[in-house]
This record gives structure tokens, C-alpha cells and sequence, in this order.
């Protein structure tokens, strides 16, 4: 089913989006949501100084922020329900050297009580993507009851 089709899937993505954009780690790290829908979610970041180690490597911590965020705005796509990081395991595979770095992440199994979401990073280099970490999370999905009453500080 394409985006197009899942109509029911709008209102939640427009949900996230206004959401996401209320994170102020997410402007802060200029980090955008380029791609969203059900069970998956793609975010992005430019090169910047600050975002970079001594050695001109986009710093392993924007790589794991970029997973962080992504396997769970896929588990709250999935189900159109708030959900947190309950762990993810992040495997860096290369020096993330290149313009761009682009986190894509996908739902494996969308449970009720815990969503299982893999992501991969791939730096961009002169057009080309170049795979460079990989991850597996659990997100715990959150019912109205358990979900934060406390209103974010970027609102």
C-alpha cells in the first residue's frame, strides 16, 4: 500500500510531523524528516562543523541520535500510537565521511507493547550513499495512559 492509499495514515502522520517538529535536539542537530510512513521513517542531517569530529567524521553520536529518533517515530508510525527508545544496539561499519548523513528506518515486528525496529545510516559522498552503521531497537509503545502528561519545553 502506498502512502497515497493509506488514508487513515495522514492524520497520524501529520500528528508526528507536528510533533517532531516541536523537538528542539532536532534543530539543534538540523536534522530533517524527509520521508514518513507507516512502519517507517527516514530522517537526514547536513554537514556542519559542529556535528563533525577533530578528524572531519560526522561524530558517532549524530549517528546514534539520527537511529535514536527514527526507530521511534517508525513505531509511532506504525501504530499511530507515542512511543519511546526502550534500547537499540548501533553497530558502526565505516568512517561516516561524506555531505549528508541519512538514517532509514523500518518496523520488523509492530507489537503492542514493544515494537522491534531496524535502521541503517548511510553517509553521502558526490552522490553516492555509503553504508556506514546499522541498528536494532526496541521501542516501547505507549497507550494514553502511560503516555507523558507533561507538556514539551519546545512548545
Amino acid at each position: 500500500m502506498t502512502p497515497q492509499q493509506d488514508t487513515d495514515f495522514t492524520p497520524i502522520a501529520t500528528r508526528i510531523r507536528d510533533s517532531v517538529g516541536r523537538q528542539g535536539f532536532m534543530a539543534h542537530v538540523g536534522a530533517e524528516l524527509s520521508e514518513l510512513a507507516r512502519g517507517t521513517c527516514t530522517l537526514e542531517v547536513g554537514r556542519r562543523p559542529e556535528l563533525l569530529q577533530q578528524n572531519g567524521l560526522f561524530h558517532g553520536g549524530v549517528t546514534a541520535f539520527l537511529v535514536d529518533n527514527a526507530t521511534t517515530i517508525a513505531a509511532a508510525a506504525s501504530r499511530g500510537q507515542s512511543a519511546l527508545t526502550a534500547e537499540y544496539k548501533l553497530n558502526l561499519l565505516s568512517p561516516a565521511v561524506g555531505e549528508r548523513l541519512i538514517c532509514r528506518a523500518r518496523v520488523i515486528k509492530p507489537g503492542r507493547q514493544v515494537a522491534v525496529v531496524a535502521a541503517d545510516v548511510f553517509c553521502v559522498s558526490g552522490g553516492v550513499e555509503k553504508h556506514t552503521a546499522t541498528a536494532l531497537a526496541s521501542i516501547a509503545m505507549l497507550d494514553e495512559k502511560t503516555s507523558p502528561k507533561m507538556p514539551s519545553p519546545a512548545a
